[in-house]
This record gives C-alpha cells, sequence and structure tokens, in this order.
C-alpha cells in the first residue's frame, strides 16, 4: 500500500486503482472534512453570539430573554442558513482557492443586510450591535477557524492522505503538462492515478511520467466505474468532439466521479468565467478583466486606509531599524530607487537600505555572478549586503518604507512586483499587461517562493493576478504573506 493510502477495514474498497493498491473511497474524508468545517462555522458563530448576548444583556437582565436572547439565537440562525444558502459548505470550494472565502463573505454580508432590514421593521434599538460587532466578530472567527483546517487539509496532502484520486484523459502532452502541476501542489489535493489517452510517440511502455496508461480515450467511462476514480480530468486533446464530451458526461452519471474539462485558456480563472447556454449551446464566458469601477474603488480605499493603519502600527518598529541601519554602516537608513508602475509611469520606492553605499555602481563588476532568473538580478550570497541588511530581507522588513507609497497611491497592497525601468524596457507584449494595474507591497510571487521563482513561473504568476483579480483574492495574499514572510523563503 503506498503511503498516504488507508484502508477501512469496515468498508469495502470501490476499487482497486491500476497499480494494484486498494484505496480508501475519497468521499470519506471528504464528507469528514465538510463535517469539521460546519462544526467550526456553528461552534464559532454560537460563541460569538453568546458572548455578546450575555455581555451586553448582563446589563439589562430584567429583559435579557426579550431584547438579547432572542436577537442572539436568531443573528445564530440567519447566519448559518446564510452560509447554507449560499453554498459555503459546497465540497468543490472547501479547502482550497479564494472561492472557499468569497462565498463565506458574501453569506456573512448578507446576513447583515437581512439584519439590518428585520431591525428597520422590528425598530429594535439593539440591531445595530449585532450588524457592526457580531457579524464581524463571526467573520474573523469563522475565517480564522476554516483557514487552521485548511493548513491542516494541506498537511495531510502534502504526506499524501487526503487525495482525490483523478483519471487524466487529453493528449499525452496535456496529461503530462496536468501530471506535472499536481505534483508540484500537492495542497490542490488532486493525484493522478491513472492515464486515457491517444496513441503517440514519447510514452514510456504504458506509462506516462510514470502514471500507468490504462487505456484510449474512448474507454473512459469503463476504467472510472471499474476502479471508482473521484475524478475526471478531460485535457486539449482533438478527439473531444462536443458529441463525444457529452457522451462521456452521460455514461459518468450514477458514478461518484466529478468530470472536469481543461479549457483552452488555461490561465483565465475566478469570477472572469461565465458559463452561458445561447440557442441551446453551452458556451464559456470569459469576462474582460476590470481595472476600474466599484470594486477598484474599494481596492483603493482599502490600500489608503490599510497603509496609514499599518503605518502607525510598524512606527515604533521602523525607528528602531531605521537606527540600527546607520549604526551598521555609512549611508542613509532609507533607499530610493526608481520603478515603473501603473500604465509605465516610473515611481520612487522607498526601503530601508540594505546594501552598503555605492552598491549600484558596483553591480556592472557582479553581472558574471548573476543567479537571478529571466530579467532579474539576484545573488544568494551578496556580498553588498550588509549584516542588518541579510536579516532585513530575509524577513521583507526593508519593504516596509513602500507603505509610504502605498499611502500616496504610487503602490497598493497587492499586486505584481515593480520592476526596473530597465526590466519594463525589455518586456515584450504579453509580459507589458503587468502594467496595467498598480505594482504590490505583496502579491502571488510574495507567497510562492519569492526569489527562488523562475522567471517564467513568476510572470505567470503576475500576469494571472492582472487577469483574475479580485478582493477575494487580495485577502488571501495578504493573509499568506504572514507566513511566507515569518518562514523566510526565497528571500535574499
Amino acid at each position: 500500500m503506498q503511503q498516504g493510502e488507508l484502508a477501512n477495514p469496515f468498508q469495502p474498497a470501490r476499487g482497486r486503482p491500476a497499480n494494484g493498491a486498494i484505496r480508501q473511497p475519497a468521499i470519506d474524508w471528504e464528507q469528514r472534512y465538510r463535517l469539521a468545517v460546519i462544526t467550526s462555522d456553528t461552534a464559532a458563530t454560537a460563541f460569538v453570539v453568546a458572548a455578546i448576548g450575555i455581555f451586553f444583556g448582563a446589563r439589562d437582565s430584567a429583559n435579557w430573554h426579550e431584547k438579547w436572547g432572542i436577537l442572539a439565537f436568531g443573528t445564530e440562525l440567519l447566519v448559518l442558513g446564510a452560509l447554507a444558502v449560499s453554498r459555503s459548505w459546497a465540497p468543490a470550494v472547501l479547502g482550497q482557492g479564494a472561492e472557499e472565502f468569497r462565498r463565506l463573505g458574501r453569506a456573512l454580508f448578507t446576513a447583515a443586510v437581512v439584519l439590518a432590514l428585520g431591525g428597520i421593521a422590528l425598530a429594535s434599538r439593539n440591531i445595530k450591535l449585532w450588524i457592526f460587532v457580531a457579524i464581524p466578530a463571526i467573520a474573523l472567527v469563522t475565517m480564522t477557524a476554516r483557514y487552521l483546517l485548511r493548513l491542516w487539509l494541506h498537511k495531510q496532502r502534502k504526506e499524501g492522505r487526503c487525495l482525490r484520486p483523478v483519471l487524466a484523459a487529453g493528449s499525452p502532452a496535456t496529461v503530462r503538462d496536468l501530471i506535472t502541476r499536481t505534483r508540484k501542489f500537492p495542497h490542490l489535493g488532486w493525484r493522478v492515478e491513472a492515464v486515457c489517452t491517444t496513441d503517440s510517440p514519447g510514452l514510456d511502455g504504458d506509462r506516462l511520467d510514470g502514471v500507468p496508461v490504462v487505456g484510449r480515450l474512448t474507454d473512459v467511462a469503463g476504467h472510472v466505474r471499474r476502479n471508482g476514480y473521484r475524478v475526471v480530468a478531460v485535457t486539449p486533446d482533438p478527439h473531444w468532439s462536443p458529441d463525444r464530451l457529452q457522451r462521456l458526461a452521460w455514461n459518468l452519471e450514477g458514478s461518484d466521479a466529478e468530470m472536469i474539462v481543461a479549457p483552452v485558456l488555461m490561465e483565465v480563472a475566478g469570477p472572469r468565467l461565465h458559463v452561458d447556454a445561447v440557442l441551446g449551446i453551452p458556451l464559456l464566458r470569459v469576462s474582460m478583466p476590470t481595472f476600474t469601477g466599484g470594486r477598484r474603488a474599494v481596492k483603493e480605499v482599502v490600500d489608503r486606509m490599510g497603509a496609514a493603519v499599518l503605518l502607525m502600527l510598524f512606527a515604533p518598529l521602523m525607528v528602531l531599524v531605521g537606527l540600527l541601519v546607520l549604526m551598521d554602516s555609512r549611508g542613509g537608513a532609507v533607499y530610493r530607487q526608481r520603478r515603473v508602475g501603473k500604465d509605465g509611469r516610473e515611481f520612487t520606492i522607498f526601503k530601508f537600505r540594505t546594501m552598503v553605499a555605492g552598491a549600484d555602481g558596483a553591480r556592472a563588476e557582479l553581472a558574471d555572478r548573476n543567479e537571478g532568473a529571466g530579467l532579474l538580478f539576484k545573488l544568494h550570497r551578496d556580498p553588498r549586503v550588509t549584516r542588518v541588511g541579510s536579516v532585513l530581507r530575509r524577513y521583507s522588513i526593508d519593504e516596509l518604507p513602500q507603505l509610504f507609497n502605498v499611502l500616496t497611491g504610487s503602490m497598493s497592497l497587492v499586486g505584481p512586483r515593480p520592476p526596473l525601468p530597465e526590466e519594463s524596457a525589455a518586456y515584450g507584449p504579453d509580459i507589458r499587461r503587468r502594467l496595467l494595474v498598480k505594482p504590490g507591497l505583496t502579491g502571488l510571487w510574495q507567497i510562492s517562493g519569492r526569489s527562488d521563482l523562475p522567471w517564467e513561473e513568476a510572470v505567470r504568476l503576475d500576469l494571472r493576478y492582472v487577469e483574475d483579480w479580485s478582493l477575494a483574492l487580495d485577502t488571501v495574499i495578504l493573509w499568506k504573506t504572514l507566513r511566507a514572510v515569518l518562514q523566510g523563503q526565497g528571500a535574499y
């Protein structure tokens, strides 16, 4: 039995995968994880409403039942009902991506609106407390609990457990790419255990990148029913005509398998994808990226207010760091550099100085030792970095002065990495799309490896952010940035 494949003696095996191992049904752990999330949300909501009802209601004990008990119980039912209606507990969104938190936020916002309307209708004087204190507190506690559950799930997946067994069906090239991605990102929860593909050169016997090739594309449904795969991942191949895809979907009916079709637009996802039925034909509609409008205005407000709050919180630390930089080496405490921002406009970025004075002039002498990917210049052991500077870089403390850039509007809290003018000048038309939005203090590149990322991967992440930006994605990135900074991985 392979690592992470747990046998349950009290349940019959759903099937035997091509590698011969007995697999516990994936549906078991999915149900347990969903139950854990529902229990967590219920307990967190009950704790918050009970704490508020008891604390504030104790001052009015004579009418506690009428004014506080009913409101507390009603708020509990309203929040849980909103979570159920918004499908915040759907297994497909639990444990990965920003959609889980987007649905959670939408449900809590709906609950707050209904509470407000109910308070107006009943002329309740205490409703403001539940709208502006209880609902935000519930959001904080439930999101924290879900994030902790997600960390546990990702840890299990990295150890080979809690993975959905996948049958991949498509051309050898696209299936190989899928196998590579699932192995690189195990936290996504897929493990390709079998492949159905067309005959093509490049296959290693009956295996594709170590995964058994169990049949042709016409054999997919039969293998799924015999072996109990949880996901059928259909990747691009000329074989897949609309009629054949429809027949495959019909043949999979009644099984536990989820059919997922990878579109040609592989890097477009999130709120930009919509499925419409036009004249009875299902069409995948891709809306244009949004660079203006209400959501962008909200992002601007959050950026400015967030930067102001963070500057006040980190002011003592920034003063201390500035003094340490001045004491460690000659030169100023703050380093200024020209960077390229939105629409190609240059601005001056602020950072704590981490190198010796005159470091820019010495860069040419180190050009032959460059270890950076693509257009980036990086050295793991840069002789120009000071002792204090190495610590500041490891934990990204040197970037705190960029909060002034966010406050003045030249940067955002979340966005693509701000490039140097010489880097921007070498951009091709596709990479220049990074300049359609403001650069960020953090971004997908920050939480995905920072300087350890290959150039192509860093560009792909930046373009993905530009194309699929959302407020929920920003929230997830900001949350994950804290862990990436504390770990110090990929920073030098």
